[in-house]
């Protein structure tokens, strides 16, 4: 079979899973988390394998567990989390009273220097550019809660994706061997490698990133709630899921923070105060939670990963956005593997003379 026919049945077998994804995304939701969980503990049940515990039991009893911690943590902060929401929510009138109170003399102001007609083009032009993003946000979130948190999948979340973690993880290695033995012969090596490569990347990053993200809610959540911020453990857990997402996830954390600061305090300095934590939080995250815990080698690029998110959440919904790291860190991948291989080329070497041999 030539390089050509190779090169289409691999785009064909790329658009029947990008088709299929599409199609059914509405349903896969549940699987896709049984997926990631299963990727996520397998470590661990490997671990508990090799001390002589069988697969199904160290299955059972890692998941079990972590089952368990997590209903104890949520029943932990359920009630805490309650009050908090409600308090935000008896924060916002005053906060909008507030910024209107702040901003209408500055209005005042600059329609009395500009010209009336130009302030009125200048005030619709501005009303037209916010209103097209808050659509756009809008139809984002829409598209990520219509495709994953329709009450179908929230059902099959609960009962169906604790199963499908169980039989992926107890299973996954056999899984994984027989997919190896589907490889073509003349091309398992470098897929296998190709395959290392991305489980490096993405258990690196994801397993990594989580890491920061508890850890800087953890920092959030308890300085804020120290300083005297209300809501400041809700914010906390919000700014520590968010970060998974570079620079947009802080950027709107660190706004939320200070709407609630200028909301609630009348002294300055308080709100000095929050805005100090959340910019050494991003000091933290960026130069010694981020290198230490996920690190360069990894090879994701910030900017690559917010287009990935968004891509997956504005094509496939939810169940996208849980994809978006995975397809990510295959790409990446991919894309540098065909980057040493064309710096190897004739293409770019000019001549059969300066060929080299492909590795």
């Amino acid at each position: 079979m030539t390089p050509g026919w190779r090169f289409l049945i691999w785009l064909g077998g790329l658009f029947a899973t990008g088709l299929f994804l599409h199609l059914l995304g509405g349903i896969l939701f549940p699987f896709v988390v049984g997926m990631v969980i299963a990727y996520f503990f397998d470590p661990i049940v490997d671990r508990l394998e090799l001390t002589g515990v069988s697969r199904t039991l160290a299955t059972f009893c890692t998941l079990t567990g972590c089952f368990f911690l997590f209903l104890s943590i949520l029943f932990l902060l359920i009630p805490i989390l309650h009050e908090q929401i409600l308090t935000l929510i008896r924060l916002l009138p005053i906060f909008f009273d507030s910024l209107r109170t702040w901003i209408d003399p500055i209005l005042v102001s600059i329609e009395s220097d500009i010209e009336s007609n130009i302030f009125v083009k200048l005030k619709k032009a501005t009303t037209a550019q916010v209103g097209m993003a808050v659509h756009w946000v809008s139809t984002f979130l829409t598209s990520i809660l219509s495709g994953g948190l329709a009450i179908f999948n929230m059902l099959s979340l609960v009962f169906i994706t604790p199963l499908v973690a169980f039989y992926l993880l107890r299973d996954w290695d056999k899984l994984v061997a027989e997919v190896n033995s589907w490889l073509p012969l003349d091309s398992a090596e470098t897929i296998r490698a190709q395959a290392q490569q991305v489980d490096k990347t993405m258990a690196g990053f994801v397993r990594g990133q989580a890491t920061v993200c508890v850890l800087l809610a953890v920092f959030y959540g308890a300085l804020l709630t120290i300083v005297g911020l209300k809501a400041g453990i809700l914010l906390g857990v919000f700014a520590g899921i968010l970060a998974f997402i570079p620079f947009i996830g802080w950027t709107v954390a660190f706004v939320i923070a200070m709407a609630m600061s200028f909301a609630q305090f009348d002294s300055f300095v308080s709100t000095a105060f929050v805005s100090v934590i959340m910019i050494v939080g991003a000091i933290t995250e960026s130069y010694f939670l981020t290198p230490w815990l996920v690190g360069g080698r990894v090879g994701l690029s910030p900017i690559w990963i917010i287009f990935a998110m968004l891509s997956g959440g504005a094509l496939f919904g939810f169940t996208g956005v849980l994809l978006s790291i995975p397809v990510a860190s295959v790409v990446g991948v991919l894309l540098r593997f065909w980057l040493k291989r064309y710096l190897q080329s004739t293409l770019f070497q000019g001549g059969s003379d300066n060929h080299k041999e492909l590795k």
